[in-house]
């Protein structure tokens, strides 16, 4: 026997019907064991030992849930990863058509600059356009929208920041 083999002995009881103790039986075995394989040394009475593993069902049934559920995973990671760029392109197109409109009203360029023009944000330009148009309940007042354009994967997305001003000052 090598060092990684183990001897067990095993004792197998056979108890027949009958008065009590006369009708039982011992016997017994000697088993050598190495890693996953066994061996019987003869005896009285042999016994195999059942050898632990998967059947070929078990793992073809495994490896097609899992062709099932990897493809179902990896398209549900992309479309969060997507929406979380899309989420935070949106956010600074927000942040940028803010700070342009707060600049035209503040300046007063919106009666007079040009309505559309290039925000440069790092290395990325981001288009905007302003839309000036009367408000329905007051005739005074105006209504200035600033749409930014994000693209994002080949798509562009419009951000709008709109707000209120007096047009007699």
């Amino acid at each position: 026997m090598t060092n990684g083999e183990r001897r067990m002995k095993i004792e197998v009881r056979n108890v027949k019907w009958g008065n009590g103790d006369a009708g039982k039986r011992r016997d017994s075995l000697l088993l050598c064991r190495s890693g996953s394989s066994s061996r019987r040394f003869p005896g009285p009475r042999s016994i195999a030992i059942p050898e632990s593993g998967f059947t070929l069902a078990e793992v073809l049934a495994a490896m097609l849930f899992m062709a099932i559920v990897i493809p179902v995973a990896m398209q549900g990671l992309q479309i969060a990863s997507r929406a979380g760029v899309v989420s935070e392109r949106k956010a600074l197109a927000a942040r940028l058509a803010e700070s342009k409109l707060n600049e035209l009203v503040v300046t007063g360029e919106w009666q007079s600059s040009s309505t559309k023009g290039t925000i440069y944000e790092g290395l990325q330009s981001y288009p905007w356009v302003l839309e000036s148009e009367p408000w329905s309940v007051d005739g005074a007042m105006r209504l200035l929208t600033v749409r930014v354009a994000v693209p994002v994967q080949g798509q562009d997305y419009d951000v709008q920041v709109s707000t209120l001003v007096d047009a007699t000052q």
